[in-house]
């Protein structure tokens, strides 16, 4: 996939344009929904399919990139597959690990949604690795926050703000990233062990001084949704060649780890970062499963609600098909210290049970406040993140 790169000249007259669809957006009272590839529609509440489209896809293309410095500024509508094959070029990589869906996604989809994969238990979040971000509010006035490297700020902190704001505050032009470099090795094991001693284990496993990038517990069953409680726990190690390869035969001799070919770790990491894995598979058996993406702490048992689940981040980001009612999952998962997101299933019960953990109406008015402040005619994915945002 190529981005549409453009030169200082074009993206001025791409920003010009935009600044004045927004002006006649906003005299005619209405709002638009921002939209790249489209590949994160069915993330967060259904947009008003009435809402015209702003589209950043022709607002593409790598700014600046020092990888000395290992820093990287891209326009919004990059294709995530583009800005990486710049990145490995010079042996660095986003180290969160990004959803790409089918070699689909943007820049500015990221930074949006908020969204991190396998890689984000030893590297950290999406947020972590905004360093500053260009952003037209809706008077198409250009705002700059943030820079090129990691400092601290007074006020907000607009570069987190924005991330996982579902676009909501406001157009999200250029993106300030700190990349990392590929690490000299890697390699992934796999366990046979039941789910719970797959928590347990990986709760010990990150205490230890172990060059742990990613862990993955799955169901052992003919059927990939199968509720079943064993399974294999996948690890990946990744830094010092000399560190993997302690890890790994320690892993072999303590544990009975069997050591995966590059080809099959590669694939099975790929599969969990773009849900391509057949877990993520709508089963069309049963309509009325839905997938609930649920972050608890890491050490946390088996929670007790019946579904398929294969467990990332050491146990912190359980995946769930369940039909069970909304409020029974996120009761479990409050119950907990953590909260429950409805990430996949229909239109319908996006609207009806919000996709999000519900506000509470302390949180619910300071989110109404940050809105109508960086958005106050309301232009910007309405209703998006939450109902009333």
């Amino acid at each position: 996939m190529q981005t549409h790169a453009l030169t200082e000249a074009q993206a001025q007259d791409w920003r010009t344009k935009t600044a004045g669809l927004l002006e006649d957006t906003r005299r005619q009272q209405r709002a638009l929904q921002i939209q790249g590839h489209g590949s994160k529609a069915f993330y967060g509440q259904p947009m008003d399919p009435a809402l015209p489209v702003l589209s950043t896809l022709e607002y593409g293309g790598v700014v600046a990139y020092d990888p000395s410095e290992l820093v990287v500024v891209a326009r919004a509508g990059t294709a995530l597959a583009d800005l990486e094959a710049v990145l490995a070029e010079r042996q660095q990589r986003l180290a969160f690990e990004p959803p790409r869906f089918g070699g689909r996604g943007t820049v500015g989809g990221m930074v949006a949604t908020g969204l991190s994969g396998p890689g984000r238990l030893a590297a950290g979040p999406c947020k972590d690795y905004v360093l500053g971000l260009s952003v037209m509010n809706g008077n198409g006035a250009l705002m700059r926050f943030g820079g090129t490297v990691m400092k601290n700020v007074a006020g907000y902190d607009m570069s987190r703000l924005h991330t996982g704001a579902m676009g909501i505050l406001g157009l999200i032009l250029e993106v300030s990233l700190k990349v990392l470099p590929e690490p000299a090795a890697r390699c992934t094991v796999h366990i046979a062990c039941p789910r719970g001693k797959s928590i347990g284990w990986a709760d010990q496993w990150l205490s230890e001084p172990l060059p742990v990038s990613a862990t993955a517990w799955v169901a052992d069953a003919a059927s990939p949704q199968s509720d079943g409680g064993q399974g294999a726990l996948m690890v990946r190690f990744a830094g010092a060649a000399a560190a993997v390869d302690a890890a790994v035969q320690r892993f072999e001799s303590s544990y009975g780890a069997t050591r995966l070919a590059e080809a099959p770790a590669d694939a099975f990491w790929t599969s969990l970062r773009d849900q391509t894995h057949g877990f993520f598979r709508f089963p069309q058996d049963d309509p009325q499963h839905r997938l609930w993406r649920l972050s608890v702490p890491a050490q946390t048992p088996d929670l007790p609600i019946a579904g398929a689940c294969l467990l990332e981040w050491g146990g912190a980001l359980r995946w769930l098909w369940t039909n069970k009612p909304a409020t029974e999952v996120r009761s479990a998962a409050a119950s907990v210290g953590g909260h429950a997101s409805l990430y996949l299933g229909s239109a319908e019960d996006r609207h009806r049970e919000g996709c999000l953990t519900p506000l509470s109406p302390v949180l619910q008015g300071l989110h109404q406040r940050i809105k109508a402040e960086l958005d106050p005619h309301r232009l910007f994915n309405p209703g998006r993140l939450v109902a009333g945002l």
